[in-house]
């Protein structure tokens, strides 16, 4: 399941998709638009700048913008960077996890393509298909 944080880091990044085009936004009012805690959003965010998705700048005229256009951006990847692993299964979200029954799991092949459905779904969805 998709988090909250999952779910408005993607509504974040379309307030600043479609709002940002004169520079920063405040963060008050992606909050005020989204109908989203501010306080709940400076933890969003503050992910968001460190994962290299946005922006920031404080002060005067201050608050976020994109670093990329929207086009440049997959959903995959803010959920990736929000969510963690989107893997729907603990064996395939640790890499480095060597199952003792990998070489016999008959439900192992539909996982893998259970996973890759949501992958390749998110992955070819950009921000700017939702403006």
């Amino acid at each position: 399941m998709i988090s909250t944080k999952g779910r408005y880091a993607i509504r974040v990044m379309l307030d600043l998709a479609e709002n940002g085009g004169n520079g920063y936004i405040p963060l008050k009012d992606i909050a005020a638009r989204q109908d989203i805690s501010k306080k709940y959003l400076e933890i969003i965010v503050k992910d968001m700048v460190n994962g290299g998705l946005i922006t920031g700048a404080s002060g005067k005229g201050g608050g976020y913008m994109l670093c990329r256009k929207p086009q440049d951006y997959t959903i995959d990847e803010i959920l990736e960077l929000m969510e963690g692993s989107m893997s729907s299964v603990a064996c395939l979200a640790d890499k480095d996890y060597n199952c003792p029954r990998k070489d016999t799991c008959a439900t192992l092949p539909m996982w893998i393509e259970y996973d890759n459905l949501i992958h390749d779904f998110f992955h070819s969805k950009k921000l700017s298909d939702l403006m």
